[in-house]
């Protein structure tokens, strides 16, 4: 089956103007993958590019984009009051379960995604709602979701910390604070060759008994989230591939792995060492190796040993799914494997996290329906600003929507100098970890290290406050260094 695809403006001038009732002729439509497609093998990209100087000459504004960039911005306002729903869900028990919903930061943008299709409905018709929502891509979401999961199985996990329990030994450092810093920087970094989704997974899992716990200051657990959000997002700049805004401009601007590294990587390579130093001095007095919430409780049945052989099948299954992170049917596929494969060997499992990824994805999700309405204000933003203010824009614009979003759009401008483009790519990666919503691995993050926090619930405005200082040092070695 063709499937065609629509940009905002497009969709509702030939849902508009076509003669068939809503379906307008096949030869009329303009193709518009997924942000995760555009990669060097993707067929589309010439279209989408042809495509996108068409809608760039679209002057008049339609009901649909005012209407989606208000519920876009209802969904910001969620996201950023989320909090609040925890404590009107005690205040209210009898509609808890309800508030307690709404509380849920990775069900904010799925939810306003549908409240945005309804909408759609019935402003242009329930064939045009449908056919927005399944125009969009979901890899990105899929790819976040079967990632998260992998990564964070029993027999990874274990290799992961092993590996790193090793190396900490070595440094001259207690071994629980050379953890920390390890987990705060060197797992990020290794996102540039396994992604940053499964970076932040891995970093995640293991930081949670160790800071994300009782004992720990509020505001130092969010400094310490911060920093983890920011050198994610910074530390896979060092490869072309691995971090979604980088994949984005890659082959439209030629930038391959060897021009990261050199241009972004040791520069993000820098911060992402400076902050996971600074904030690892200020927990240092809180670690302690024999803190209850780190070692097994008295009475726990202690999990058998994993076999070497079942580790490899999960590493070779976490290896498959990143090399086919562009191809969601392959993947997908690798992962109904993966789950017969966890069935077979249970004994050396512990529980998928299922529930958390299938969150992630539906927030990802929510964000990808929301996003793709964006684009009618948000380019000529981008494209009206000079390059020192545009990578202080794309900082602050990268707090307010999808990074990977941010730097599409910047790949649709012609004629924009190295010097623009840098400053885009720079202001996009390093504004990463203000929100949950400014680097697509954030969401992971939120959803497994939020029960670590006051009420269960990470607000958004600590979030911010956490990330101020490392996204300065971020700024700083970008456009110092």
């Amino acid at each position: 089956m063709h499937i065609q695809y629509y940009s905002a403006p497009l969709l509702a001038r030939h849902i508009c103007a076509s003669p068939s009732g809503g379906r307008p002729a096949t030869s009329e439509k303009p193709r518009f993958p997924h942000r995760l497609l555009y990669h060097k093998h993707s067929p589309y990209r010439s279209a989408m590019h042809r495509a996108a100087s068409s809608v760039h000459k679209e002057t008049h504004l339609t009901t649909i984009q005012i209407i989606s960039a208000i519920v876009f911005g209802l969904a910001l306002i969620h996201t950023f009051a989320a909090k609040s729903f925890e404590t009107l869900s005690r205040r209210h028990p009898r509609h808890a379960g309800l508030l307690h919903l709404l509380g849920e930061v990775e069900v904010v943008f799925g939810f306003w995604a549908f409240i945005l299709i309804i909408i759609m409905a019935f402003v242009s018709g329930s064939d045009a709602a449908i056919e927005y929502a399944e125009s969009r891509h979901y890899t990105e979401p899929l790819f976040v979701f079967v990632v998260m999961v992998v990564a964070a199985s029993r027999p990874v996990l274990d290799a992961v910390q092993r590996l790193l329990k090793g190396v900490a030994r070595v440094m001259p450092l207690r071994t629980e604070l050379a953890l920390v810093w390890l987990g705060l920087a060197l797992v990020p970094l290794t996102g540039s060759l396994i992604t940053e989704p499964a970076a932040m997974t891995l970093a995640a899992l293991m930081l949670a008994p160790q800071i994300f716990r009782p004992g720990i200051p509020e505001w130092l657990k969010y400094g310490a989230l911060g920093v983890l959000f920011v050198n994610v997002s910074i530390g896979g700049t060092l490869t072309s591939y691995a971090a979604p805004p980088v994949l984005m401009v890659a082959t439209t601007w030629n930038w391959d792995s060897a021009y990261m590294a050199t241009h972004f990587g040791w520069k993000a390579a820098i911060a992402v060492l400076v902050n996971a130093t600074g904030v690892s001095i200020l927990l240092r007095k809180y670690l302690h190796s024999n803190t209850s919430d780190i070692k097994p409780k008295a009475g726990d049945v202690e999990a058998p040993k994993v076999p070497l052989a079942v580790s490899l099948v999960h590493m070779i299954v976490l290896a498959g799914v990143v090399t086919l992170a562009h191809h969601p049917v392959l993947f997908i596929g690798l992962f109904l494997f993966f789950l017969g494969f966890v069935q077979a060997y249970e004994r050396y499992q512990s529980p998928l996290i299922l529930k958390e990824g299938l969150l992630v994805g539906f927030f990802l999700g929510g964000l990808v329906v929301l996003g793709g309405m964006q684009q009618w204000w948000l380019q000529p933003i981008v494209s009206s600003l000079k390059p020192l203010a545009l990578f202080f824009g794309a900082l602050g614009l990268t707090a307010i929507t999808d990074n990977a979003a941010l730097t599409y759009l910047g790949s649709l401008i012609v004629g924009m100098t190295d010097e623009a483009k840098y400053m885009l790519m720079a202001g996009a990666v390093a504004g990463g970890g203000l929100t949950v919503i400014a680097n697509a691995p954030n969401p992971a993050g939120v959803a497994l290290l939020r029960r670590g926090f006051k009420d269960e619930s990470i607000g958004a405005v600590g979030l911010l406050a956490g990330a101020l200082l490392p996204t300065a040092v971020a700024g700083l070695a970008f456009l110092a260094l």
